[in-house]
């Protein structure tokens, strides 16, 4: 018998018989993991099981305890849908289907809308599709046997188009069901334990707007029933905390059709948290040695082309002519980042290193042209406000700035809001500017703040900046779901873009790096993961209403409005709830306005010159006088 030797995860060789396959090679390593291999990862590429290995391959086997294994069972469950859909709509033309974050989903052209009965009827037969327990088989097509395989999907035919000359096709077939497809899948339809469809969208091919609007079926699949419990658990935890719901029943904010998509309009309360957020934030950056720019909000296209978002970013932005009145027509575009203005006001004087670093922030409004199929409430709008930062530096600086960032980053999200975090570095995109041995340093620079810091970062390939490399933290909310929010970017491609220099220490001229940084991100994002994260309830110093005064009877109105103006000369935020309703009412009210204190006022209240405090969950603390509740409250601001 001919032996090879594949080479295991821990660096050990292992010897199996020439022609071997990855679940041959389980069953070498133990029965057990044999039983237990959903897949292989061969030379780093994910396979089926039946794949034959070769001498000197790396083998891991992929069990339900590898992080591969839901993309595996949620892209099976892809395939299996669109074998009941398939089933079901036998002229229906088939999209893509991929995994995606906690679930699956597929686009489909069929002949009518479907309905939610047909959603029942589409899971029902994948559960007989499971409980028959059909092989995942692959297969290997040129592309001439593709085209033909595929007559009548016209999808799937223009992907097969796309394919370079040559590259050998891989396909799926499960029963009567094939499709094109890269794989691994589970051995058989069988290894699906839990599943669930949710929601049907439209969804344009290939995401663009001029091509045919498909329907996409949405599912969710994890490996145990209790795992798909939990998660359905925390989705209905999530509708109760949905900031577009809590931000009308609170009156923060609205949305409104004719004002366009992804455009918030603040009512009182929401801007006073916002305004409150800004002026907190804004007093930590002056104590940190950071000057306040205000920048506008259109730049003619010349600035655009200089910094390169013309050219890279035009399809995400707004773009318009103004008649200059005297026979010229320029082109202009809203700012979708903040970066031109610091950067020329930047150059607008002769710079030091003496004056290195400078950090220039700003609140500054920007508008990006989001797909109106992406835009979500506050977590995805055109229109939002970045506490922006531009940090120009030294090269020997950078290291330096940057670990000031994650200590702000961890002072901010951590100290003051409670929030656990991660941090990912994303590196050169395909499409991007700047020598390579820049993007080399750069990035090795974000590596080593993030060392020095004793943060942990996985690196996201290929996903930074078109000018730059950077960190994105992710923040964990109460209920287990992650955002990202602060972001921080270096970058030396546009001060060269805009010609900028500072004098050294010999007198010789040299260029500055830039640092992109922002810490909530997106204040609107960040606004709507605090009302999620809180369940609306936001923390007394961030509450547009601090506390309400609930007079027991009329007659105690004029001893809530004194104690109101007085509570307000002291800097609590207060409003008196004087309709002629019963206290318990007025309370409930209170409770479902998420109001940190309610303070009632009755005879006892206005003889001692006192107020009964309750707190939003401690209930009834007592009483006490207006001053000492006034320091109380003010104590908790950060």
């Amino acid at each position: 018998m001919v032996e090879i030797s594949v080479k295991l995860p821990d660096g050990n060789m292992l010897k199996v018989p020439e022609g071997a396959t990855v679940v041959d090679v389980a069953a070498t390593i133990g029965p057990r993991l044999a039983q237990a291999a959903l897949a292989g990862a061969l030379n780093g590429v994910l396979v089926d099981l039946d794949r034959v290995v070769a001498d000197g391959d790396e083998i891991a086997i992929i069990t339900a305890k590898s992080p591969e294994a839901l993309s595996i069972v949620r892209h099976s469950a892809a395939h299996i849908m669109a074998e009941a859909v398939k089933e079901l709509f036998p002229t229906a033309k088939f999209g893509i289907g991929p995994s995606i974050e906690d679930g699956f989903y597929y686009d489909f052209e069929v002949e009518r809308s479907f309905s939610p009965d047909d959603i029942v009827a589409i899971e029902e037969r994948m559960h007989q599709i499971v409980a028959e327990e059909k092989s995942f088989d692959r297969g290997v097509l040129d592309k001439l046997e593709a085209w033909d395989a595929f007559d009548g999907q016209p999808y799937k035919r223009e992907l097969i188009e796309d394919l370079p000359e040559g590259e050998i096709i891989s396909v799926y077939t499960q029963g009567a069901f094939t499709d094109l497809c890269r794989g691994p899948h589970l051995p058989t339809t069988g290894g699906l334990k839990a599943f669930k469809l949710m929601k049907v969208a439209g969804a344009y091919w290939r995401g663009d707007s001029t091509r045919p609007m498909l329907q996409r079926i949405y599912g969710t699949a994890w490996l145990t029933q209790k795992d798909l419990d939990e998660y359905l658990t925390r989705l209905e935890e999530a509708e109760k905390r949905d900031h577009r719901k809590l931000g009308k029943e609170l009156d923060l904010f609205s949305f409104h059709e004719e004002a366009g998509a992804g455009l918030p309009i603040y009512h009182p309360k929401g801007a006073r948290t916002l305004r409150l957020l800004q002026e907190w934030l804004r007093a930590e950056l002056y104590r940190r040695d950071y000057v306040e720019a205000i920048t506008p909000h259109i730049y003619k296209a010349d600035v655009w082309k200089i910094s390169g978002h013309y050219e890279n970013y035009r399809d995400n932005m707004y773009f318009f002519q103004i008649d200059e009145g005297d026979g010229k027509v320029n082109e202009y575009g809203i700012k979708p980042m903040n970066c031109p203005g610091h950067l020329m006001i930047f150059g607008n004087d002769l710079r030091s290193y003496r004056d290195l670093p400078m950090r220039i922030f700003e609140f500054g409004t920007v508008y990006r042209h989001e797909m109106s199929g992406v835009v979500h409430g506050l977590m995805r709008a055109r229109g939002f406000t970045q506490d922006d930062a531009h940090i120009f530096c030294t090269a020997e600086q950078v290291h330096d700035e940057v670990v000031l960032m994650l200590e702000l980053v961890e002072f901010v999200m951590h100290d003051v809001f409670g929030f656990e975090y991660s941090a990912e570095i994303s590196t050169r995109p395909e499409h991007s500017i700047g020598d390579q041995e820049f993007w080399d340093v750069a990035t090795k620079s974000l590596m080593g703040a993030c060392e020095a810091r004793g943060l942990a970062y996985e690196i996201n390939e290929g996903d930074g900046a078109f000018y730059g490399p950077k960190i994105d933290i992710k923040l964990r909310d109460a209920i287990g779901r992650t955002w990202q929010c602060s972001t921080i970017q270096v970058d030396y491609n546009l001060p060269q873009r805009f010609g900028l220099t500072y004098r050294t220490a010999d007198n010789s001229e040299a260029q500055p790096y830039m640092l992109h940084r922002t810490i909530l991100g997106s204040m609107e994002r960040f606004f709507g993961i605090l009302i999620e994260h809180y369940a609306g309830a936001l923390p007394t110093w961030l509450a547009p209403v601090q506390a309400v005064l609930i007079p027991i009877s009329d007659r105690h109105l004029e001893y809530a409005d004194e104690t109101c103006r007085a509570l307000k000369a002291a800097g609590v935020r207060a409003e008196v709830y004087a309709d002629n309703e019963p206290m318990r009412v007025k309370i409930a009210k209170a409770q479902q306005q998420k109001s940190p204190y309610m303070l009632i006022v009755g005879d006892k209240e206005v003889e001692s010159g006192e107020v009964g405090v309750r707190e939003r969950t401690a209930g009834d603390i007592g009483a006490m006088t207006v001053d000492v509740f006034a320091k109380r409250v003010l104590s908790e601001r950060p």
